[in-house]
């Protein structure tokens, strides 16, 4: 879904079945605040049509470089490439998760 919207260096995170946060994260950058917002728009618009699910809540801003979409089992995260290598969630969940997809 966040590759329609040119979203880059996607990766799904599997955490199961060790964590309690979600059993999933989809971590994806976007080039700028503008491209953040089209991302989580449309993952927004994208889930509520195909699964009639609104996030539970949703953090940060595309200003901030970290816009944060909960759906309960999937976390989603959309990261400016900057701020992705400063939090380096990839590195912090390494040995709990799996890499499922990985989309250069």
């Amino acid at each position: 879904m966040v590759e329609d919207k040119k979203a880059e260096n996607i990766v799904l995170l599997d955490l199961r079945p060790d964590t309690v946060i979600a059993d999933f994260f989809v971590i994806c950058n976007g080039n700028s605040d503008r491209q953040l917002k089209a991302l989580a728009d449309h993952v927004r618009v994208g889930v509520k049509e195909k699964y009639n699910k609104l996030p539970y809540s949703v953090e940060g801003d595309p200003g901030s470089g970290w816009v944060l979409m909960d759906y309960g089992d999937i976390i989603v995260h959309l990261f400016l490439a900057r701020e992705r290598l400063y939090y380096d969630l990839e590195g912090l969940w390494r040995k709990e998760a799996n890499v499922l997809l990985s989309i250069q």
